[in-house]
C-alpha cells in the first residue's frame, strides 16, 4: 500500500501539472497569437505581395489604403459597440438594484412604523393602567364585583365592537338597514343614452371629457369583469375617468393610491392587532364593506396598481372572484365573535356583486409588468388620447341601482348575440394562432368576449368593433412575451388573414397593434 499511494501521489502531481500547463499555454498562446504571430505574419504578407512583387501598382496602394482604413474603422466600430453593450448592461443592472434597495427600505421603514405603532399602544395601555391603579378599600371592591358582573353583559357588545372602529361606523350611518334607491322615470335609460348622458355630465360639470368609445368599453367591461384596468401614458385621464363615474351614479369613488411597499392583502385590508384586539382597518376595507349596504354601482380605484405586484396583494380577491357560486366570493378576516359588524358574518367579508375595482397603470421603469394572471381576469381599457373638448349643456347625474343597470347588461346579452358566421371565422383566427404562435383563447377568454362584444354592440357599436378589440387586447397582447423576431412572417399572415375573414381593415385595433409589435423587433 505504502509504494502504490507514492504512485498515486506522484501520479496527480503530474496530471496537475498537465492540466496547469494546458491552461496557461492556451491564455499566453492565444494573447501571443493575436498580438505578436499574427501581425508578423500581417506584414510579411504585405511585404511579400506589394514590396516584393514589381506588378502592384499606384491604385493598388490606394486600394490597400482605403480597405486598411475600412477595417480599421469597423474594428473601432466593434469594439465601440460592444462597449456600449456594456454600458448599458451595468446601467441596467444598477437601476433593478438600486430599485430593489428602495423597495427594500421602504419596506424596512414599514415595519418599523408598525412596530412604533405597536410600542405607543403599549405605552398609552401602561398609562391607562397607571391612572387607574389607585389604592382601593378591600370592602369596596367586594361591593363593585356584583355590579361589574351585572353590567359586562350590557358592555360586552359595546367592547367587542370596538375593534372594527370604521365598520361599526358604517352600522351606525345606514342603521343596519340597506339603501333604497328611487329610480326616476327619467333616468331609465338604455345603454346608449346612459353613454350620451354620460359624457355630456361629465364635460357640463366636470369639465373632463371622454370619447364615446372608451365610455362604451367601460361599460362593457362592467359587464364583463368586476376588475378593469385603465392603462396608458399619464394624463389622459386613467384616474379621473371612474371618479366622473361615481359622480354620475351618485355614488363617490374610493380612490386607494397604492404604494411600492404593498406585499400582502393587509396592506389593502388591514389586520389584527393582538395587543390591542382591535383590528387595523383600511380605507379599502371599509369602502368593500359599505358596499353591502347600497343598492348602487359602487367603485374603488387603485391608483398606479403596478407600482407594487398585483398578484401579491390582490392575489386573494382574483382567487374568489373566480369562484362559479357569487355567494362564496368571501374573504376571511378575522375568527367569528359576538358584537362583530352586522355583514360580517362569521368572521368573513363578503365581496358584493354591485362592486367594481378599477386599477390605474403606467408603463414606466418605476412600475411592475403586470402579468398574465392578472390581464386574464381583468379587462384592460386603454387610454392614450385625450378627447377633444365637448360644448355640452348642464346635465345631471343619474339615480340607478346596480339591479337596473345589470338587467341592461344581460339584456344585451340575450338579444345581441355574436353571429354563427362571424364566430365562425373568429374560431379560424383562433386555430391560426394556436398553430402559429402556439397560444390558445381558453374559456375564460371566450366567455368574456360572449359578454363584452353584445354589450357594446349595445352601446352602438358593431359585433366587429368588439371582436377587434378583444382580440388585440386579450390574445395580441400576449405576444409581447414571444421572440417576433423569428416570427414576422406569422405577424404579416395574421394580418392578411383577419382582412380576408373580416374585410379589408374591418380589425384595425388589432393590425394597428400588430404594427407596434413589429416596430418593437
Amino acid at each position: 500500500m505504502v509504494e502504490f499511494s507514492r504512485y498515486y501521489i506522484e501520479f496527480l502531481g503530474t496530471l496537475w501539472n498537465n492540466i496547469r500547463t494546458l491552461f496557461t499555454d492556451c491564455i499566453i498562446g492565444f494573447w501571443v497569437r493575436i498580438f505578436y504571430t499574427d501581425p508578423k505574419q500581417y506584414i510579411k504578407n504585405l511585404r511579400t505581395w506589394a514590396w516584393e512583387n514589381s506588378n502592384w501598382k499606384v491604385s493598388d496602394w490606394i486600394a490597400l489604403v482605403l480597405v486598411t482604413l475600412v477595417n480599421v474603422a469597423l474594428i473601432v466600430l466593434f469594439i465601440i459597440w460592444i462597449i456600449q453593450l456594456c454600458r448599458r448592461y451595468f446601467r441596467f443592472r444598477k437601476k433593478e438594484v438600486e430599485k430593489d434597495d428602495l423597495v427594500q427600505e421602504v419596506a424596512i421603514l414599514n415595519q418599523k412604523v408598525i412596530e412604533l405603532i405597536d410600542e405607543k399602544n403599549k405605552i398609552l395601555a401602561l398609562r391607562v393602567s397607571q391612572i387607574g391603579g389607585g389604592v382601593v378599600d378591600p370592602k369596596a371592591r367586594v361591593m363593585e364585583r356584583g355590579t361589574e358582573r351585572e353590567s359586562k353583559k350590557n358592555k360586552k357588545v359595546k367592547d367587542v365592537n370596538s375593534r372594527f372602529s370604521k365598520l361599526i361606523s358604517v352600522d351606525e350611518i345606514y342603521q343596519g338597514e340597506p339603501e333604497y334607491t328611487v329610480i326616476r322615470p327619467d333616468d331609465m335609460l338604455d345603454l346608449q343614452a346612459l353613454i350620451d348622458r354620460f359624457i355630456k355630465f361629465s364635460a357640463s360639470q366636470l369639465h373632463l371629457y371622454y370619447s364615446k368609445e372608451i365610455i362604451a368599453r367601460f361599460f362593457a367591461g362592467m359587464a364583463t369583469s368586476k376588475v378593469l384596468i385603465l392603462e396608458g401614458i399619464s394624463g389622459t385621464g386613467k384616474t379621473s375617468l371612474p371618479y366622473a363615474m361615481g359622480k354620475f351614479f351618485n355614488k363617490e369613488a374610493s380612490i386607494i393610491s397604492v404604494q411600492p411597499s404593498w406585499r400582502d392583502r393587509t396592506e389593502l385590508l388591514g389586520y389584527f392587532n393582538e395587543f390591542t384586539k382591535k383590528f387595523n382597518e383600511t380605507d379599502f376595507l371599509k369602502a368593500v364593506y359599505e358596499a353591502g349596504y347600497s343598492d348602487k354601482p359602487n367603485i374603488i380605484v387603485l391608483d398606479e396598481m403596478n407600482l407594487a405586484r398585483i398578484e401579491y396583494y390582490f392575489a386573494e380577491f382574483l382567487s374568489v372572484m373566480e369562484m362559479p357560486d357569487k355567494s362564496e366570493w368571501k374573504i376571511d378576516l378575522v375568527p367569528a365573535q359576538d358584537g362583530d359588524p352586522k355583514l360580517l358574518i362569521n368572521g368573513k367579508l363578503l365581496i358584493n356583486q354591485n362592486l367594481y375595482f378599477v386599477g390605474t397603470a403606467n408603463k414606466d421603469d418605476s412600475t411592475y409588468t403586470i402579468t398574465d394572471k392578472v390581464y386574464d381576469r381583468a379587462l384592460p381599457i386603454v387610454i392614450n388620447n385625450k378627447a377633444d373638448y365637448i360644448d355640452a349643456p348642464y346635465t345631471d347625474s343619474v339615480n340607478l341601482t346596480f339591479e337596473y343597470l345589470d338587467e341592461q347588461f344581460k339584456k344585451a346579452q340575450s338579444e345581441k348575440g355574436i353571429s354563427n358566421s362571424t364566430m365562425e371565422n373568429f374560431k379560424k383566427v383562433d386555430l391560426f394562432i394556436q398553430d402559429k404562435f402556439k397560444i390558445a383563447f381558453g374559456n375564460r377568454i371566450m366567455k368574456q368576449i360572449s359578454l363584452f362584444v353584445p354589450v357594446y354592440m349595445a352601446c352602438g357599436f358593431s359585433e366587429l368593433d368588439g371582436l377587434d378589440y378583444m382580440l388585440a387586447n386579450k390574445i395580441l397582447r400576449k405576444f409581447e412575451s414571444l421572440n417576433l423576431t423569428f416570427l414576422q412572417q406569422e405577424l404579416k399572415e395574421l394580418i392578411e388573414l383577419l382582412d380576408k375573414l373580416f374585410g379589408k381593415n374591418a380589425f384595425k385595433v388589432s393590425i394597428a397593434y400588430i404594427h407596434d409589435l413589429e416596430k418593437m423587433i
